[in-house]
């Protein structure tokens, strides 16, 4: 039997202590203090990166439905007005 805490079964005898209110709050701030956030330039970047990849999905998107439609019309009503 493994003594990890991820198996489960009967919960210790002894409870976890909880974390106060204050303790959390210096942790959160503690944690927010190690993020890196990105330069202007970085972040115009992703920006039109991330732009130019939704447009494209959406271009992708667009023309199967319409193919497909199209397709399903054509199966559907005979094939004769491609």
């Amino acid at each position: 039997m493994s003594d990890s805490k991820a198996v489960g079964g009967p919960r210790d005898s002894k409870a976890e202590k909880r974390t106060s209110i204050p303790t959390f709050y210096r942790q959160v701030v503690a944690e927010l203090r190690k993020v890196v956030y990105p330069t202007q330039e970085q972040l115009v970047t992703y920006f039109f990166v991330v732009m130019v990849f939704v447009i494209f999905m959406m271009a992708l998107v667009s023309a199967l439905d319409l193919g497909l439609g199209k397709l399903a019309f054509a199966v559907f009503t005979g094939g004769s007005d491609l």
